[in-house]
């Protein structure tokens, strides 16, 4: 049976692939010290796994929760945590959408607004997703590269007149997967203005907004920026601040007009989170200040081992300031491919190829801190061990 040609106009799933080579390895008893998904390896905190618990064996938790737009306790929280946090003031009535994580919530949202020939601005590298969506829904996707001299920014001056004009929706995603980089409020202030000037909704995604290590880096909501919610719809996710990856629970934020849109296209996907669920995020999201910094020092214990380590084999990198992704260049006369797999073959250290994340991603390779097993320090101690045996040098 031919399959839909909306499916056979996308690649396969990057990590997929890269998750069935880490198999086959495992397989041929030759486990590679694994810095490639980027999925925590900590524990849910107990706290939220209580409440959870609580909140499974109450019964008014179990139907639909008909609301479309989530709970009334989760919409709460999220509004306390975005005062808190941001000092941003949501209505809980009509400007946060309950998701189930982040990705469905970016997938609904470019539903919501492209159709075909719709131009999608997309940052290169990413998150395959953006691209990918806009795709689907028969837009064009234009790439706006993240440049390191650009502090991995993207130039809004340099993309055409002819495209600004065309364009519907600006993908923006800070802290930034996979290079770290962290956008300035001078940065989002001018986003929003060329938003509003060329008529486009900016969708940011700001999955990493927690994970960030010094408190001069603490990243901003674009939602700060004053009459942003004109133009702008937030997507954040608990996923990754508080090791909650499997639970698939996340929100959106923004002008009520961007989150009625998605709110429509979910409505007739998906019925919404599980209310026990929401529950214990809302408790997650009460209790942030108290469990963040915990994991927010354990990542950074991770980057540094890991940037020193690195440094140490004359690598020109510097420390990233969020997300727990390192975003590493490759040796003079590599290939972001080459040197993935000279570091496979050769070292049995498993990096991702920064050319799965866009043509701009050639020349790096992503390395996550997120690690299993006990010893994470050790292990990428270990990992710069063989790096060196295996002649890795910059």
């Amino acid at each position: 049976m031919e399959q839909a040609q909306r499916l056979q106009r996308i690649p396969p799933y990057p990590f997929r692939e890269i998750a069935a080579l880490k198999t086959k390895m495992i397989q041929e008893g030759n486990e590679p010290i694994d810095f490639g998904i980027g999925d925590p390896d900590m524990p849910t905190p107990q706290f939220v796994i209580d409440a959870l618990c609580e909140a499974a064996n109450d019964p008014e938790t179990h139907p639909y929760d008909e609301s479309g737009f989530g709970t009334e306790r989760y919409k709460g929280a999220i509004a306390d945590f975005a005062r808190r946090r941001f000092g941003v003031e949501l209505d809980t009535d009509g400007e946060i959408q309950s998701t189930i994580g982040a990705k469905e919530a970016l997938v609904h949202i470019v539903w919501a607004y492209i159709d075909p020939s719709d131009v999608v601005l997309v940052p290169d590298p990413a998150y395959s997703v953006y691209k990918v969506q806009s795709g689907w829904c028969g837009g064009a996707a234009f790439p706006m590269p993240l440049e390191a001299e650009n502090n991995f920014l993207p130039d809004l001056e340099a993309i055409p007149e002819a495209v600004r004009q065309q364009a519907k929706m600006m993908f923006l995603n800070y802290p930034n997967n996979p290079t770290g980089a962290v956008a300035p409020m001078e940065f989002f202030e001018e986003a929003v203005a060329f938003a509003r000037k060329y008529e486009m909704v900016i969708v940011q995604d700001a999955a990493y907004s927690e994970v960030y290590y010094d408190e001069g880096d603490r990243p901003h909501s674009i939602l700060e920026v004053e009459g942003a919610k004109d133009v702008a719809i937030e997507i954040h996710s608990l996923s990754k601040t508080f090791n909650m990856t499997g639970w698939r629970i996340g929100w959106a934020m923004g002008g009520r007009e961007h989150v009625e849109a998605l709110s429509r296209a979910k409505s007739n996907v998906d019925s919404g989170t599980f209310m026990a669920i929401q529950r214990a995020a809302a408790e997650a999201l009460d209790g942030y200040e108290d469990f963040a910094p915990q994991m927010q020092e354990e990542y950074q214990r991770r980057r540094d081992a890991l940037v020193e380590g690195l440094q140490s084999l004359g690598c020109p990198i510097e420390k990233p300031r969020a997300t727990f992704y390192v975003w590493i260049p490759v040796p003079e006369g590599e290939t972001s491919e080459s040197f993935a797999t000279k570091l496979l073959a050769d070292c049995r250290v498993l990096a991702i190829p920064g050319g799965v994340y866009g043509p701009s991603g050639e020349g790096f390779v992503r390395m996550s801190l997120t690690i299993k097993g006990e010893d994470k320090i050790g292990q990428i101690e270990q990992a710069i061990e063989h790096m060196e045996a295996g002649g890795i040098s910059w």
